[in-house]
C-alpha cells in the first residue's frame, strides 16, 4: 500500500498576523472553558441550582447541598479540565513529532494498552492505589504507542499509522474483553470505566493526578522549540542541531505520561487528543502566536478542556437526569470524534493511487490442487475434532449412532448443541473470508477487511440493539437486525467514500471512523441496558457460537453459497478490478458500478456472519492474504482457498476457545483476534519494506 507523508502539524513560517490576535483567541478560550466549568457545576441529579452552588462556595449553603457541590460537582469539573488539557496537549505533540494529522492517544492504541494493563492487574487480584494504577496504565500505554510508531514508521502517512493503531487496539481490547469474561468479579466495573467518565467522588483522584499532568505539561513546554524543529522534518531538525531520536523518544514518553494520567483519572475519553489539535491547527495560518508549540499547546489544552466539559454539559442538558448519570462522557466524545475523523478523511487528499500488487507468481495447477486437497483434509480434521472434543469427549461411533437416531439421551443432547456450534463457526469463517477477498480486491488494499471498513461494526450494532431491546429475539430476527445495521453502515461508508471511485485511503479512513462511532453506540447500549442483557451482548460480541441452533446457520449458509456463485461467475471482472485503474477501463468495464456490486455482496456476507457467530475480526484479512501467498492472485483459485482457510481458522478458534480453559470458554472472536493481530502487524512491517 503506497501512502505519502502528510504535511507537518505546524509551520512556523505561515503566520501573517500578529501575536495580539493569538492572545485574544487564547483569552476567549479561557472564558469559554470557565463558562462551561461553571455550567457543569450547576448540573447534576440533585436539585442544587446556581444559587445553592454559590452559597456552597462561600460557605453559606445547607450541609447537604455543600456536600453535593464540594464532593461531586467541583471534582467533576476539575477532572474535566485536567483530562481535557492533558489529552489535547498529548495529541498535539504526537501529531507534531509524527508529522501526521491523525496521530493521537486513540490512534496510537495508548488507551487500549492502558486498558489491558489495568485489566491484567485486576484479573490477577492486585489492589492498587491510584498512584500505582497510574504507573501500570502508563507502562501499558507507552508500550502500545511504541509498537504502533515503530511498525507504522514516523511520517510515512496517515493510513498506515491508523491501521497499525486500529489493529493493535482491536487485539488488546479483545484480550481485555477475555479477562472481563473470565474474571467478572475481579474486573467488575472495568467495562464501564473503559467508556470514560469524569464523575468523581471527592478531590483525591484529581489531587493525585495533578502533579503528574503538571510535570508532563512542563516537560513538553520546555522541549517546545525542539518539537517545532521536528515538525519541519528530520533533516531540518538535525541541521538546527536538534537530537532527533532523543527528542522524539522524550516527547512520546511525556505524551504517554499525560495520556496515562488522564486514563487513570477518568478512563479513556475518546478522540479528544485528535480533535483538539485539529481545531487549533487552522489558527496557526492566521495568528503568529499559534504557529509555534509554545502558543499552540496551551490552546490545544484549553480546546481539549472545552471539548470534555462541553460534552458533559451537552449530555446532561439533553438527557433526563437519571439517564445522563449512566451515560459516560467518553461515549459522547467518541461519537463526536468519529464524526470528526470521517470529516477529516473526506477532506484528506487521496494521493496513494493503487496499492502495489502482491508479487506475481503463478503456481502450477498441480500445486493448486494439492493445496486445496490439504486444506480439505485440515478442515475435515477440524470439523471432526470440533464435534468430538468439548466438555465431554465422544467417539465417531457416537456420532454415527446420532446420525441414525440411535444415540442415547446424553449423547444426543451433547451433539444437538455441539454440531450447530461447529457448523456456525465454519460457515461464519468462510463467509468472512469471502467478504474479505472481495473487499481487498475492490480496494486493492491487502490490509482492508470488513471490520476495518465499519461493516462488521454496523452489523454488530444492529444485532446488539435487538438483543438489548428484545431479549427473546431469535436467530432470524438477529440476522435481520444485523443485515439492517450493515446495510445502513455500508450506505454511509460507501456514500462518503464514493468520490473518486472508492479510493483505498479514503474508504479505509471513513470506515475506521464509522466503526469507532458504532463501537461507541454499542457501548452506550450495553451501559444503559439491563445487566443480564449486557452480559448477553458482551458474550455475543466476543464472537461466541454458544447456544447456536441449526436455523441460525441457515442464513449465512444461503448467502455464502450465493456469494461463491457470484464470485466464480464474476471471477474475470474481479481480477481486472483488483489489477489497476486503467486496464478495466480500456476493456470497457465501468469501475464504480463493478466495485459497488462486489462491496454489496461483501456486506451481505459480513452481516450474516456477524448475525450467526458474533463479531469475529481479522478473518477477512488473514484468509485472503494467505490464499494469495499460496496460490497466486487469480481469484478462481484465491476464492476457494480463502474460504477453506477462513472456515478452518474460525473452526479452530472456536475449538480452542471451548477446550483450552474448560469448563470456562472464550469466544472465537477473541481467539481469532489473538491470532490475527500479530499477522496484521507483520503485514504492515512487510509492506514498509
Amino acid at each position: 500500500m503506497a501512502v505519502t507523508a502528510t504535511k507537518p502539524a505546524t509551520r512556523p513560517s505561515a503566520a501573517p498576523m500578529s501575536r495580539p490576535g493569538a492572545a485574544a483567541v487564547t483569552a476567549a478560550l479561557v472564558v469559554l472553558v470557565a463558562a462551561l466549568a461553571v455550567w457543569d457545576v450547576t448540573q447534576g441529579t440533585a436539585d442544587v441550582g446556581p444559587g445553592a452552588v454559590w452559597k456552597a462556595l462561600v460557605g453559606q449553603a445547607d450541609p447537604s447541598d455543600a456536600s453535593v457541590v464540594i464532593a461531586s460537582r467541583l471534582p467533576r469539573a476539575a477532572a474535566g479540565l485536567l483530562v481535557g488539557a492533558a489529552l489535547g496537549v498529548a495529541g498535539g505533540v504526537l501529531q507534531a513529532v509524527s508529522r501526521n494529522v491523525l496521530a493521537s492517544p486513540d490512534t496510537l492504541a495508548v488507551n487500549a494498552g492502558s486498558y489491558l494493563a489495568l485489566g491484567v492487574a485486576g484479573a490477577t487480584g492486585l489492589s492498587l492505589p491510584l498512584f500505582a494504577s497510574a504507573g501500570v496504565a502508563f507502562a501499558g500505554g507507552l508500550a502500545a504507542a511504541a509498537v504502533v510508531l515503530g511498525l507504522s514508521g514516523l511520517g510515512t502517512g496517515t493510513v498506515r499509522l491508523v491501521l497499525a493503531g486500529t489493529a493493535l487496539m482491536l487485539g488488546l481490547n479483545s484480550l481485555t474483553q477475555g479477562l472481563l469474561l473470565l474474571f467478572p468479579e475481579r474486573t467488575e466495573g472495568l467495562f464501564q470505566w473503559n467508556e470514560g467518565s469524569i464523575s468523581q467522588n471527592g478531590f483525591d483522584g484529581v489531587l493525585q493526578t495533578l502533579p503528574v499532568v503538571v510535570i508532563g505539561l512542563a516537560g513538553l513546554l520546555l522541549t517546545a522549540r525542539r518539537i517545532d524543529a521536528l515538525a519541519l522534518g528530520d533533516d531540518a531538525a538535525r541541521g538546527l542541531g536538534v537530537p532527533v531520536r532523543a527528542t522524539r523518544v522524550t516527547v512520546v514518553v511525556l505524551a504517554a505520561l499525560l495520556s496515562a494520567a488522564a486514563v487513570t483519572l477518568a478512563g479513556p475519553i475518546g478522540f479528544v487528543g485528535l480533535c483538539a489539535p485539529a481545531l487549533v491547527r487552522p489558527l496557526s495560518r492566521r495568528f503568529r502566536g499559534f504557529a509555534r508549540s509554545r502558543g499552540s499547546l496551551p490552546a490545544a489544552a484549553l480546546t481539549g478542556a472545552a471539548l470534555v466539559l462541553g460534552s458533559d454539559v451537552l449530555l446532561r442538558a439533553l438527557l433526563p437526569r437519571d439517564v445522563s448519570v449512566a451515560v459516560p462522557t467518553g461515549t459522547v466524545t467518541s461519537l463526536v470524534g468519529a464524526v470528526f475523523l470521517v470529516g477529516m478523511a473526506i477532506r484528506l487528499r487521496d494521493t496513494s493511487g493503487a496499492g502495489a500488487p502482491d508479487r506475481l507468481r503463478v503456481p502450477s495447477r498441480a500445486a493448486f490442487l494439492a493445496t486445496v486437497a490439504v486444506l480439505v483434509v485440515v478442515l475435515a480434521g477440524v470439523t471432526v475434532a470440533g464435534v468430538l472434543v468439548g466438555d465431554s469427549t465422544l467417539l465417531l461411533g457416537d456420532v454415527s449412532n446420532w446420525l441414525q437416531g440411535r444415540a442415547g439421551r446424553a449423547v444426543s443432547f451433547v451433539l444437538d448443541t455441539r454440531v450447530p456450534r461447529v457448523l456456525a463457526a465454519l460457515a461464519a469463517g468462510a463467509a468472512l473470508a469471502l467478504s474479505g477477498t472481495l473487499v481487498q480486491a475492490v480496494t486493492r488494499n491487502p490490509l482492508a477487511d470488513p471490520s476495518v471498513l465499519g461493516v462488521s461494526g454496523g452489523a454488530a450494532l444492529g444485532a446488539v440493539l435487538l438483543v438489548t431491546t428484545v431479549p427473546t429475539a431469535g436467530g432470524w430476527g438477529i440476522a435481520g437486525a444485523a443485515f439492517a445495521g450493515a446495510g445502513v453502515t455500508a450506505v454511509v461508508v460507501f456514500g462518503l467514500a464514493a468520490r473518486g471511485g472508492f479510493r483505498q485511503n479514503r474508504l479505509v479512513l471513513v470506515g475506521i471512523g464509522v466503526a469507532s462511532g458504532t463501537t461507541a453506540v454499542i457501548s452506550l447500549l450495553i451501559v444503559l441496558t439491563d445487566p443480564f442483557n449486557a452480559t448477553k451482548a458482551l458474550t455475543w460480541l466476543s464472537g461466541s457460537t454458544y447456544g447456536r441452533s441449526l436455523p441460525d446457520v441457515v442464513p449465512v449458509a444461503l448467502v455464502l453459497v450465493a456469494g461463491l456463485v457470484f464470485a466464480v461467475v464474476r471471477r474475470t471482472e474481479l481480477d481486472l478490478v483488483s489489477l489497476d485503474e486503467d486496464t478495466p477501463r480500456l476493456l470497457g468495464l465501468r469501475l464504480a458500478p463493478g466495485r459497488l456490486g462486489f462491496l454489496v455482496v461483501g456486506v451481505l456476507l459480513s452481516a450474516t456472519a456477524v448475525a450467526c457467530a458474533g463479531t469475529i475480526g481479522f478473518v477477512g484479512l488473514v484468509a485472503p492474504h494467505a490464499a494469495r501467498a499460496l496460490v497466486g492472485r487469480r481469484h478462481v483459485r484465491v476464492v476457494p482457498v480463502a474460504v477453506l482457510l477462513g472456515a478452518a481458522l474460525v473452526g479452530t478458534a472456536d475449538l480452542l476457545g471451548r477446550t483450552v480453559i474448560a469448563p470456562a470458554q472464550l469466544g472465537a472472536g477473541l481467539m481469532t483476534a489473538v491470532i490475527g493481530t500479530p499477522y496484521f502487524l507483520y503485514l504492515l512491517v512487510r509492506s514498509r519494506r
